[in-house]
């Protein structure tokens, strides 16, 4: 028999095993050294600087180094095959300390190949779609390289699903009948997919060059800057006193790692090796230990600004700008951490769990009052710098910027000669035991100069409203500069070391940062070009339409089992895929789905909230045994069983499942149709406890264990308060129908950014007889309905009682909701004027909490005198 120290023994990873797994995942796992070192090294910082060029405006001042989006798409290419193939090795028994002759033949290839559209621009832009036996061998050598780049970089379910759909393009008239097509040859599929920008180099690899790459680049700058180390002490001493304190500490750390972090599996060695061994020191189980760090670190994905650069994808395929996508998933992203937050706190009250103790205790108002800020602080922030700051982009115009960087400049000095009065932060190891919690004061004063890329950011968004990119790369290069002189100012105030020594060190750091960006965008960059391969076949073959056929086939038209079968569909495809890979392959396949069917049953919801479901289930699946990396990571720091792991994860991970669907039902959840301020609060807190509702009622514990009519009664809370609208549909009809004939008039009245619902009916280009309902989102307000609607990109024209869409403008918002050519409208739906707000349901619901706590408050007592009897026997 083994014995169970044995078998624990068999499941822990060492530090230089965690970091592999990292380095396996996200940045390569080759460390060659020599000249090959020097040359991966030069190329990644290469990659970096050509990064920070295309997106600086210097290209367009000087006149130099100009390039249009498909060529630096191809040159982004480039670099990330080629550190690929150098960085990857082929399999587990490969060589780690130097890089094969065949894998610089392999790399060297690949970016040739990459690389094609830039070298050889002109040449294919005066015979588009007549592609040369030349043109077809870079293609295909390419497309062979790209998934063997993938399987290193990211795995094997990515290259069988690209596979699968490149068949798919090639024998489509051997398929089934419900998916068949007229398929494609050689030159006409791989001059689709390489040539042209609908295939591997289109939106997403497009995407990932212009913004994803300068924020994984901001998020590894900071993390050397020592932010990381920062967010995660200041959790600790935060809440480590708290019940199962250790467990709060990640959830919330997690979350402000997820912020500048790209990767689940880097969130989960980064603060797993600190809190894991925590979580276990104040009773939690070793299993259990690792899944709240999975579930916390995969849920950072979720977080703007970053979300795992899926939040950069949806500015292109939603139609909107970033501002707003970060605006819709804020609240759904805290609401999830809350709940796990929640969850956890259950958990620790199941088993009697306590915190750690503090050198010094403090009263509880203070505690209350500093855990509220950390949680709310980057919501805080975000307002005072538009609110507080934002009168100077009044006061100074265009000057305002260099005000704002000369105040940053002062607060950047003053803020580490204040925090240069505290002693520096250091992580502990983690087979180190922590007796005492960090100190709050000096833990959180240590650090609050790395708030102010943040802020930065935050500035150039909100106030000046920049492109993402270009708001990245002003944040980057005060980053930058941060990394250059913290160093030696810290040197200077503390007056201890040598100023050129330090200077050195900052250097040291910064060349560091830019090399870490690149190696953590190889996985993103291959991942973003193989998810193209999917939708270039969507694109060439309409395999979007037989999905839509397929699920309405096996729905029955059924609204519910529609919408599951798409959130399973999404968690099959999301296996094993990045998050980058996984949100374009579900929102390519599934989003179009659920817009069609929904529409068709009278389900009308903006096309944010479809892309937010997709995206959520999707990324659901980075923890779905057997393939979640992360739970693997989590489970080597615990010492505990992978699957059994993998499992609990996934178990805490679909208590926040709920949400998605909630996007669906109740779009105030993302932040869509608010009025005023008190609609604000109502809406976040009646979300905030339906979600720990739905974790109590889950758990089967509330303030005590839970009866089984308890758990039901919960659970109807739950839905109340998520969608009220549902028993109030009952007792008054929603909406009231007005003729087309007044759409002039109600899309001049309509509210800033509000969206009409209408009926459509007519021929689509496919020939098939349409009737279906859409949102229209009709934006700012303008000087006249033409012109609010033409910002859409549609025209409309009134024939007698009968108003037409007379054109559609591609690429826009109206065909993004499938609106065509010749589609008459014929209604409109306006909110019943006689019907009362649904949120007075909120009333019964909140009764039923009440009714809930009381029912289980005796038990609750009997319990904790059975437990201080048992303690002072």
């Amino acid at each position: 028999m083994t014995r169970p120290d044995e078998n624990k023994a068999s499941f822990e990873l060492s530090d230089e095993e965690l970091k592999k797994i990292v380095a396996e995942a996200d940045t390569g796992g080759r460390k060659p050294t020599g000249l090959t070192a020097r040359l991966l090294l030069v190329v990644a910082l290469a990659w970096s600087l050509f990064q920070l060029w295309i997106a600086s405006p210097l290209p367009f001042s000087l006149g130099v180094f100009v390039f249009n989006d498909t060529e630096a798409r191809a040159i982004h290419l480039a670099f990330a095959v080629f550190l690929a193939f150098a960085a990857y090795p082929a399999f587990k028994g490969s060589p780690r300390d130097h890089v094969p002759v065949l894998d610089w033949v392999f790399a060297a290839g690949g970016a040739f190949c990459a690389a094609y559209l830039f070298l050889f621009y002109k040449d294919l832009a005066q015979r588009p779609g007549i592609p040369t036996t030349a043109d077809l061998v870079a293609a295909v050598a390419g497309m062979v390289l790209l998934l063997e780049a993938a399987r290193r970089a990211l795995g094997l379910p990515m290259v069988i699903l690209a596979a699968v759909f490149l068949v798919y393009i090639f024998f489509g008239p051997y398929m089934p009948e419900v998916i068949a097509h007229r398929g494609a040859s050689l030159a006409k599929g791989m001059s689709h997919m390489w040539l042209t920008t609908e295939g591997v180099f289109g939106v997403a690899v497009g995407v990932s060059t212009s913004f994803i790459f300068l924020f994984v680049l901001f998020g590894a700058l900071l993390e050397t800057a020592g932010a990381g180390a920062y967010f995660i002490k200041s959790a600790i001493a935060l809440l480590g006193h708290m019940r199962g304190g250790p467990a709060k500490a990640a959830v919330v750390a997690s979350a402000s790692t997820g912020l500048i972090s790209g990767s689940s599996i880097a969130n989960v060695v980064t603060t797993g090796t600190f809190t894991i061994p925590l979580m276990k020191s104040v009773g939690y189980r070793a299993d259990k230990a690792a899944s709240v760090e999975v579930a916390s670190s995969v849920n950072g994905q979720l977080m703007p600004p970053v979300m795992g650069a899926a939040a950069f994808l949806m500015v292109e395929y939603v139609g909107i700008s970033y501002v707003q996508v970060m605006k819709h998933a804020i609240l759904p992203a805290l609401i999830s951490y809350i709940a796990l937050y929640y969850i956890v706190h259950l958990e620790a009250l199941k088993m009697d769990l306590q915190g750690l103790p503090r050198r010094e205790p403090l009263p509880w108002q203070r505690t209350l009052i500093t855990t509220l800020m950390t949680v709310s602080g980057l919501v805080i922030l975000s307002a005072v710098i538009y609110w507080g700051f934002g009168w100077l982009k009044t006061a100074f115009g265009g000057g305002a910027f260099l005000v704002v960087g000369a105040l940053m400049l002062l607060a950047y000095v003053g803020l580490i000669r204040f925090a240069a009065q505290y002693p520096e932060l250091h992580m502990e190891k983690p087979d180190e035991k922590m007796e005492f919690l960090p100190e709050i004061g000096p833990t959180l004063k240590s650090g609050l100069h790395f708030l102010l890329p943040v802020a930065a950011l935050i500035w150039n968004l909100m106030v000046e409203q920049l492109s993402p990119a270009l708001s990245a790369f002003w944040a980057t290069l005060f980053l930058m500069f941060i990394l250059i002189t913290q160093r030696p100012l810290f040197a200077l105030f503390r007056r201890t070391g040598d100023l050129g020594e330090a200077t050195k060190q900052g250097f040291s750091d910064l060349f560091n940062g830019l090399v870490t960006g690149a190696r953590n965008m190889i996985g993103i960059g291959i991942a973003t070009a193989t998810a193209g391969v999917i939708v270039g076949t969507v694109t060439l073959t309409g395999i979007g339409l037989a999905m839509t056929e397929l699920v309405e086939l096996l729905s029955g038209g059924n609204l519910m089992i529609m919408l599951i079968l798409v959130a399973l569909i999404c968690l099959i495809l999301g296996m094993g895929l990045p998050t980058t890979a996984n949100y374009i392959v579900v929102s390519t396949l599934m989003a179009p789905v659920i817009v069609e069917l929904g529409a068709q049953t009278g389900l009308l919801v903006p096309l944010i909230a479809v892309h937010m479901f997709v995206f959520y289930f999707g990324l659901m699946a980075d923890v779905t045994p057997p393939v979640g990396l992360a739970s693997y990571a989590a489970a080597g720091i615990a010492k505990s069983e992978p699957m059994r792991t993998g499992l609990t994860a996934f178990g805490y991970s679909a208590r926040t499942a709920i949400l998605p669907f909630m996007f669906i039902f109740n779009t105030q959840i993302l932040l869509i149709g608010i009025t005023d301020t008190f609609h604000l609060v109502l809406t976040i807190v009646s979300a905030t406890v339906a979600s720990m509702m739905f974790a109590a009622a889950t758990q089967g514990f509330f303030i005590a264990k839970s009866r089984i009519h308890e758990t039901l009664i919960l659970l109807l809370v739950t839905f109340t308060l998520f969608r009220p609208g549902y028993w109030m549909d009952m007792l008054y009809p929603p909406f009231e129908e007005v003729p087309p004939t007044e759409l002039t008039r109600l899309v001049e009245e309509a509210p800033r950014n509000g969206n009409l619902r209408v009926w459509v009916e007519g021929l689509s280009l496919e020939g098939q007889d349409i009737s279906k309902g859409v949102l229209l989102p009709l934006g700012e307000k303008a000087g006249s309905a033409r012109e609010r609607l033409g910002s859409m990109g549609l025209t409309v024209m009134a024939l007698g009682d009968q108003v037409q869409v007379a054109a559609v403008r591609f690429g826009s918002q109206a065909e993004k909701i499938g609106l065509e050519q010749g589609f008459t409208f014929s209604r409109i739906e306006l909110p019943s004027g006689e019907r009362p707000d649904k949120e007075w349901m909120y009333l019964p619901a909140f009764a039923l909490i009440a009714l809930v706590w009381a029912m289980q408050k005796p038990r609750q007592r009997r319990h904790e005198a059975e437990r201080l009897a048992a303690r002072r026997s």
